[in-house]
């Protein structure tokens, strides 16, 4: 059942003002912890039954997950509303995201301290970080701001607006085994297919919208937007990305790194390599499009039939 866009607004600004409790185990853990039990017990034999064993622990892990969105938005209303706005407010990560991207941009700005910023950046992307230069400190966390805008914003926003916490949590737990399992390596190739397609599929209409943003409140970067997203190897991961290198001018993607194994990637955008003064346009952007997206939402709340 679709949310109040008052409730979805809500619970964005608590998440924005508050951020998670670092002290509290988040949700996000026990998913993955579930998953992790389900991935030793089940993902062995032959490839056809890894992949009936990876459709079946998605649909416990993702089930359970909405079964527990759906319970909160069905007893826990009136008085509990404040309470469904505080559990809401967990699948969210603006604040999250920011305060990871902006850790990298201190640390690069005014003097350049590349240990510290590479130390920052491991903590929010899965390539070898050791060897970066500024430049590429500064890629790599523009290329996770931009991803995660909608892994962590636009996505869960828009699942929880057309299913309310069932569609936010679900969502939660798909994205969760695609990070843990949807990979093309073994031993997740057959295991984890179900996981990667559905996060794909999920993915599919808002990765659009935060790509949009992102182009649309730097006023520029469609161009390159439609041009380099489909580069990438996700049908989904490139349309902000690529709309966040056209927005600011600078090139995105390459070489990288992981685990020791080099890989080749597309570029997006055709500038030159990013610097740090980029890297702070690129949080100025992502906030104006977080603040687009609650506008958004309040004038839906404004319409949202009474």
């Amino acid at each position: 059942m679709a949310a109040d866009p008052w409730i979805v607004l809500a619970a964005a600004a608590v998440e924005g003002a508050f951020g998670y409790p670092r002290r509290l185990p988040h949700p996000v853990v026990w998913i993955g912890a579930a998953l992790g039990r389900l991935e030793a017990a089940l993902n062995h034999g032959g490839d056809l039954r890894r992949r009936a064993a990876g459709i079946l622990t998605l649909l416990l892990v993702a089930g359970a997950a909405g079964l527990a969105g759906f319970l909160v938005d069905r007893f826990l209303q009136g008085w509990a509303l404040i309470l469904t706005i505080a559990l809401a407010s967990t699948g969210l990560a603006a604040r999250s995201l920011y305060d990871h991207v902006a850790a990298v941009s201190r640390a690069l700005d005014p003097g350049a301290n590349l240990p510290l910023a590479r130390a920052a950046v491991a903590m929010i992307v899965g390539r070898d970080t050791a060897a970066l230069d500024e430049a590429g400190v500064a890629a790599a966390a523009l290329e996770s701001l931009a991803e995660s805008f909608n892994d962590g914003v636009v996505a869960p926003l828009f699942w929880f607006l057309i299913a309310g916490p069932a569609g936010l949590f679900a969502y939660k737990a798909v994205n969760t085994a695609d990070s843990m399992i949807g990979h093309r390596e073994q031993p997740y190739r057959c295991f984890g297919w179900a996981a990667a397609r559905a996060d794909d599929l999920m993915n599919l209409i808002p990765a659009r919208i935060a790509g949009a943003l992102i182009a649309l409140v730097a006023g520029c970067g469609w161009r390159v937007m439609w041009r380099d997203a489909a580069k990438h190897v996700s049908p989904n991961s490139g349309w902000p990305e690529a709309a966040m290198a056209g927005a600011l001018g600078v090139r995105l993607g390459g070489p990288a790194s992981y685990d020791g194994v080099p890989h080749e990637r597309p570029t997006f955008g055709e500038g030159p390599r990013p610097s740090p003064l980029d890297l702070r346009r690129g949080l100025g952007l992502y906030l104006r499009a977080c603040a687009v997206l609650a506008a958004a939402l309040a004038l839906g709340g404004l319409l949202w039939p009474r």
